[in-house]
Parts: structure tokens; sequence; C-alpha cells
């Protein structure tokens, strides 16, 4: 039985107007269904699922999967572009958040040595 990691990040959804809506964003990681890949939920119901390696790599230079563009802003954040037929939903993230996650994900994902 394999360990499902849920974490918490305040997110920023970017838009044009003058102020900025914060939106608690569920990180979760499950090994035992998919090992490769981690799932952004948000309080309106919508899931986002993806390479881990992807959330790895764009928090040090862009990338981009499929739907999903992921690049470091500055020192402390990071910017995650969801992409849609419909447009394109930009959110900003702490990237210590996103880090603090995916140390939960390789601790689970570890496998086991004994002495």
């Amino acid at each position: 039985m394999s360990t499902v990691v849920e974490d918490y990040a305040l997110a920023r959804i970017v838009t044009d107007a003058p102020q900025h809506r914060s939106v608690r964003v569920a990180l979760r990681y499950d090994p035992g269904d998919s090992p490769d890949s981690v799932c952004f939920a948000f309080p309106s119901g919508r899931e986002w699922t993806f390479p881990r390696e992807l959330l790895e790599t764009g928090l040090r230079a862009p990338a981009r999967r499929g739907d999903v563009e992921i690049w470091p802003c500055g020192r402390v954040q990071a910017v995650v572009e969801f992409h849609t037929p419909d447009g394109v939903a930009v959110v900003q993230f702490d990237s210590k958040s996103l880090i603090r996650f995916l140390r939960h994900t390789y601790a689970v994902a570890a496998p086991v040595t004994h002495r």
C-alpha cells in the first residue's frame, strides 16, 4: 500500500483585474496510482494531472508538456499556465511550497532499504 501525499499551497490567479484572487490548491501525489504524475486540484473542482518531472524542471527553467507550462518567476515564485480550448489560466505559486511538495513526493517514493 502506498502513501498518498497531499499538500496545500496558496496560489494567485493572475488576471488583468487590479486585485488578484488567492486560492488554496491541493497538491496530490499517489505513487500507487501514477508514480510519475502529480495532480493540482483547484477549489472549482478542476484538476490537472501532469508529470512530476515537468514540475521539477519548470522550477529551474521554462518547461512545457501538453497543456501545462511552468517557469520560475524571480527567485521565490513560479508560474503555472494551464491551457484549454477556452483559454489559459495563469497561476502564481511561492516556489518553496512547490519544492516542499516535491520533497514529500520523493520521500514516499524512495525505496526502503534495510540493514
